[in-house]
């Protein structure tokens, strides 16, 4: 025999609106969900390589009022020698469904290791970016990017 549970909308509107209220007051694990996405990526592009800061100029704006198109540019300090370049940048959005924005190879040939270019952004976010240079090491940076829908914050 099945049960059956009848319930009127009041109930299970006011069932759902406690319902929220308690899942408001809880930690957000986003950012823990973010952190370890991140994570999982990085380890995927470079290894068990342990990224320190420098080289890298990473340039975004403050706020995006519009995160389907965020401009940024990034340059990386390099004699761009046969003995001395920049084999790849790597760039992520730990806050967007999948972390991995673009990956960028470079040679000596390249002369420079600097891009000009756009992302989408889901939500506001640390936007990290990795040079991974010819000897091994592997650089880093970060930036916060505030994420806006029509100039309201978010």
């Amino acid at each position: 025999m099945a049960l059956q549970v009848l319930i009127d909308r009041r109930t299970l509107l006011l069932s759902s609106a406690g319902a929220a209220a308690i899942l408001a007051l809880l930690p957000d694990g986003a950012h823990a969900q973010d952190a370890q996405a991140l994570d999982a990526s990085i380890r995927k592009a470079i290894g068990d390589a342990k990224p320190v800061e420098g080289r890298i100029t990473l340039t975004l704006p403050e706020i995006a009022e519009n995160g389907n198109t965020v401009p940024f540019e990034f340059v990386v300090q390099s004699p761009m020698t046969d003995a001395d370049y920049v084999k790849a940048v790597h760039v992520f959005a730990p806050g967007n469904p999948q972390p991995e924005v673009a990956t960028f190879l470079f040679t000596a040939a390249s002369g420079k290791a600097a891009v000009n270019s756009r992302m989408r952004l889901a939500k506001t976010q640390d936007i990290v970016a990795l040079a991974e240079m010819s000897d091994g090491t592997v650089f880093m940076t970060k930036r916060i990017v505030k994420v806006t829908i029509g100039g309201c914050g978010g």
